[in-house]
This record gives structure tokens, C-alpha cells and sequence, in this order.
């Protein structure tokens, strides 16, 4: 499980979007774009040291979120203008979810790549998108 963590400063909240439409919620302190897995630590207690690994391949995308409570079924208004940085992108997963928003960093070729949301309002930060785990991925 590697070093253990020792505050929650040193963790991130993410929610995991799985291929199979769970979703698991958790905290993360090792997560690299790099990787091909990383730890995911239960939200009640994520500093008892216990968690799961979770393999990119089974996963959508890896949502860092504002907090835990977010609405599954709230309808994200984009914002094309907004100033985040970098070029406004649509992505279509297989289960039909799409996601809009702003990226700096698509390669197809790569394991994945950072996305922001179109929306300012989203509990989104951030959205890490598995490359070969999109349907399409289209620039608007």
C-alpha cells in the first residue's frame, strides 16, 4: 500500500467512474497520470489505512471533486467561454455519458488526459479521461 498517509492535507477526493456505471468515492493520495493504478481510501475513515486498487482499465474517468455530496442528476450548463485554458472538448463514453469541457492535454496515444469542466458551478476540479476507455472524443 506504500507510505502511509498521515493527514488528510495529503489527500486528494476523487470519485471513481467505473466502465461497469459504479461509482466508488474516496480519497487518493498516489494518483499519476503516469500509472496504470492507484490506492483509493474509504471516505469514513480514509486514514485507517486500509483501501482498494484501482486499475485504470476498468475505470472511465477519475473525477476530483469539491466534495462527496455532488447530484448525479444535475445538468451541467457549459460555458464555452469560460477562461479556462486550452481548447473546449466533447467526450462520449459507451454507457452514452458525455462530458464538455477544457484540455491542454489530448493525446490519443496517451494513457489519459486532464479535463476541466465547461461549467464554473460543476463539483468538478478536474477529470482525468482514460484515452482507450472514451467512445470519442471530439474538439468543438
Amino acid at each position: 500500500m506504500g507510505t502511509p498517509v498521515r493527514s488528510l492535507e495529503q489527500l486528494t477526493k476523487v470519485v471513481a467512474a467505473y466502465l461497469d456505471r459504479r461509482r466508488q468515492r474516496g480519497f487518493t493520495y498516489d494518483f499519476s497520470p503516469l500509472r496504470d493504478s492507484f490506492n483509493l481510501l474509504p471516505p469514513e475513515d480514509p486514514l485507517q489505512g486500509g483501501g482498494t486498487r484501482v486499475e485504470l482499465k476498468d475505470v472511465k474517468a477519475l473525477f476530483f471533486v469539491k466534495d462527496f455530496v455532488g447530484n448525479r442528476e444535475a445538468q451541467e450548463t457549459p460555458d464555452l467561454n469560460s477562461p479556462a485554458h486550452g481548447r473546449t472538448i466533447e467526450v462520449t463514453f459507451s454507457d452514452g455519458e458525455k462530458l464538455v469541457g477544457k484540455t491542454e492535454g489530448y493525446n490519443p496515444h496517451k494513457l489519459g488526459f486532464f479535463m476541466f469542466p465547461a461549467d464554473p458551478k460543476s463539483n468538478n476540479i478536474r477529470i482525468f479521461v482514460v484515452t482507450k476507455n472514451a467512445r470519442q472524443v471530439k474538439f468543438l
